[in-house]
């Protein structure tokens, strides 16, 4: 159920169950129990009711947890294909995720736009001018002197994605440039046909692999 959520959005408890396969009762007993403990919140809308993951720290605990667990083993061909999807690119709450994510911190390094440092990533220079011509103040949003964007384990790739309030920012300049699309039933994203060659002329390298 967590994991359902885990793309920002809230969702009703009914769907919940089904995407995890148990009875509406037994999926309500689950999200009591997540409420109380302060991992998810409730949204009640006339008779119905919309969970969604408590906060972003929640949400980075969650992605934290399953870089440290084994992958579960796919029991059928939908859900391999799914799996492949989340490897190539999905939301990580309110920012970017998977094989995608990693590449496009790789190359804010490479090309000089980011500063790899201890906790996260420091934007240079370059990399404010660079956030700048996409709509991004990476220096109001950030904070810091360079400005200092927090990242994540990406638990598909074990590897830093750039996640906080930058990350968030970019996720929402490449939807609002339609470089990239959300999916309608899970959290996985697809590169749209123009974005794969628009992609890798803003980051300079092929960031959207085969």
């Amino acid at each position: 159920m967590l994991d359902a959520l885990l793309d920002g959005r809230a969702l009703p408890a009914g769907e919940l169950a089904r995407r995890v396969g148990v009875s509406p009762q037994t999926g309500s007993s689950h999200l009591s129990k997540l409420l109380e403990g302060g991992m998810l919140s409730v949204h009640v809308q006339g008779r119905h009711r919309y969970y969604a993951i408590a906060n972003a720290e929640v949400a980075h605990a969650i992605e934290t947890l399953s870089a440290l667990v084994p992958r579960p083993r796919a029991r059928s061909l939908s859900q391999s294909l799914l799996a492949q999807r989340l490897d190539k690119a999905r939301t990580c709450y309110n920012h970017l995720g998977g094989a995608l994510a990693v590449n496009i911190a790789d190359a804010l390094v490479e090309t000089g736009r980011c500063a790899r440092l201890d906790a996260g990533f420091g934007v240079t220079q370059s990399g404010r001018r660079f956030f700048h011509d996409l709509g991004i103040d990476a220096a109001r949003i950030c904070g810091g002197d360079p400005p200092f964007s927090k990242t994540c384990i990406d638990w598909t790739q074990r590897r830093q994605h750039v996640s906080g309030p930058l990350g968030t920012s970019l996720l929402q300049a490449l939807l609002e440039r339609s470089l990239i699309a959300r999916g309608t039933q899970d959290r996985a994203v697809r590169v749209t046909e123009r974005g794969r060659l628009a992609l890798a002329e803003l980051f300079s390298r092929d960031v959207a692999g085969a």
